[in-house]
């Protein structure tokens, strides 16, 4: 019997028209919290760490875009996404709210207004925090793109995997193989583990490596999770 306490999202039609847009909005404040840690780790080594400050992280950027490059080989279109999506967010978060327009007015030296004058001031003071939110957001773009560019490689081996897990559970079933319930659910956490270390790693990473180097294990390391996973997947489910 049903809980009269369930909610109507939990069920029904209601569940599943609401359910798409709740793992949107958690997807997003994933990337929005990701992106704001990048801003911190950014900013703490061109403050503290980097002696060139700001330039130092622009030539991240300029490495990591030429890793894209590379990648790419002669098919340009990972670069243009690449770039499309630093430039995407960028266009978002600095020149639909105005920050842009805003730096670019006040670096003219043209007469001002008062408003403008204190919001000039107010700007300046904190024009080096500015300028890395600004190039970490670029810098965060590409790797999203870099990031993206994998998930092919990630679905066919996951795919594969699981496919292989699900036939080693039916000839266990078949011959009265014993079922763990325990291995199931760490496998299935170890999947989990494996997209926040990569997302970790790839995204806050303040420096320019390979992303080949992160995300090839990882891929390799989640699919064997989850061929685990299929091997030992429920009864009845």
């Amino acid at each position: 019997m049903a809980s009269r306490n369930a909610h109507f999202r939990e069920r029904g039609i209601g569940a599943a028209l609401v359910a798409p847009l709740v793992r949107l909005a958690c997807g997003a404040a994933v990337l929005v919290g990701l992106l704001v840690a990048a801003w911190c780790v950014d900013g703490v080594f061109v403050f503290h760490v980097w002696p060139e400050g700001v330039e130092h992280l622009r030539a991240i950027l300029a490495e990591d875009l030429a890793k894209v490059a590379q990648l790419g080989g002669d098919n340009p279109f990972l670069n243009e996404v690449a770039i499309g999506t630093a430039n995407a967010l960028y266009a978002v978060l600095f020149e639909l709210t105005g920050i842009h327009e805003m730096g670019m007015r006040f670096a003219e030296g043209s007469a001002l207004s008062i408003p403008d004058t204190i919001t000039r001031s107010a700007y300046f003071a904190h024009r080096e925090g500015i300028e890395v939110a600004m190039v970490g957001t670029q810098l965060f773009g590409v790797r999203v793109a870099l990031l993206a560019s994998g998930v092919p490689l990630l679905v066919l081996l996951y795919v594969v995997a699981l496919v292989d897990g699900l036939v080693q559970r039916a000839v266990r079933r078949a011959s009265g193989g014993q079922e763990s319930s325990g291995l199931y659910h760490r496998a299935k956490y170890l999947q989990i583990l494996g997209v926040a270390g990569v997302l970790v790693l790839v995204l806050l990473l303040p420096i320019s490596a390979d992303p080949r180097w992160v995300g090839v294990p990882a891929t390799v390391l989640m699919a064997l999770a989850a061929r685990v996973q299929g091997s030992y997947y429920k009864k009845h489910l």
